[in-house]
């Protein structure tokens, strides 16, 4: 299996050039459900350890159906597979020019939940226009076994977030296990208490905002994947909804600029535009950096072959 391994503000992405299943054809949503539900041992292999690394994002690449895109995806964690990864994208972004596949400017790339814009501005940089994104509830109320009652919004930027805001734990690096345990327990709430999308969608990831005691940054997060590990990187769906959420509450203007920090201090530049549906269409910035390229072995006689079971 041919992989590209990079990192997004510190948020490793894992593309797969070659070697993955045969998802037939169809959607890029309809393959991504097969991935899903028929080769759960294929994405988890290719991410756990001793061959992967925690908080590592795989991208498959695949064909898409829309003759304008440059080039297909199917995100996925050790855990889940996604709709869509903002840090991926910048990965994917720097992997293809790296390999020569795309030059600066822009271009279009399919995810199973919609056609997203990449700009490579150099080697390094990219700029996603994301999918549009909405905030679905605001002030919401959980009740954790362990905590007590947790309000926050629930909204969509790709994945669906459950965003609390001021974080009722200090966002630095000393915290991250306590975030992680108190994030894990709203996400069951939200789950058990069906507190997630319009459509009955559960929440998948949680969010702490907090302050940034670095100048010039809007805010720092916290945010938990659904393999239960940390974002390193601001994330990118992440920060998309959060965008949706300080618009709905017209607490960022269309257009204005501002710095999203990660628990790690990575950053993304962040902005917005009114999206067609009601939502806005998020802008995210940020940089990422090929650290590998090589071959995966999944050897018969390898007690690890697919991975370590978490």
């Amino acid at each position: 299996m041919h992989v590209i391994d990079s990192h997004t503000g510190g948020m490793p992405t894992r593309v797969i050039l070659e070697g993955g299943p045969d998802l037939g054809s169809g959607s890029l949503a309809e393959r991504a459900k097969r991935l899903a539900t028929e080769h759960e041992r294929f994405y988890k292999s290719v991410l756990l350890e001793p061959r992967g690394q925690p908080g590592m994002v795989g991208a498959l690449l695949v064909e898409p159906v829309s003759a304008e895109c440059k080039a297909g995806v199917i995100y996925f964690d050790a855990d889940a597979v996604l709709g869509m990864c903002g840090h991926g994208t910048i990965g994917l972004g720097v992997t293809l020019a790296h390999l020569g596949q795309i030059e600066v400017g822009a271009h279009r790339i399919e995810t199973p939940v919609g056609e997203v814009k990449i700009d490579l501005l150099d080697a390094n940089t990219v700029q996603v226009t994301n999918i549009e994104s909405r905030r679905v509830h605001h002030s919401v109320t959980v009740e954790t076994a362990e905590y007590g009652p947790v309000t926050g919004d629930v909204a969509y930027g790709g994945n669906w977030f459950f965003i609390v805001e001021p974080s009722p734990i200090p966002i630095a690096p000393e915290n991250i296990r306590p975030l992680t345990d108190m994030a894990i327990a709203i996400r069951e709430a939200c789950i058990a208490q069906e507190v997630g999308g319009e459509n009955g969608e559960p929440v998948d990831h949680v969010i702490f905002q907090g302050t940034s005691p670095n100048a010039g940054i809007h805010s720092r997060n916290f945010v938990l994947c659904p393999d239960d590990d940390y974002d390193r990187s601001p994330c990118g769906t992440g920060s998309s909804a959060r965008l949706a959420c300080l618009a709905a509450s017209r607490r960022l203007s269309a257009g204005e600029e501002i710095v999203q920090e990660s628990i790690i201090g990575s950053s993304y530049r962040l902005s917005y535009q009114p999206g067609q549906g009601g939502g806005i269409v998020p802008q995210l910035t940020g940089q990422a950096h090929v650290m590998a390229e090589g071959k995966l072995f999944f050897a018969q006689n390898d007690p690890f072959q697919f991975g370590i079971a978490r």
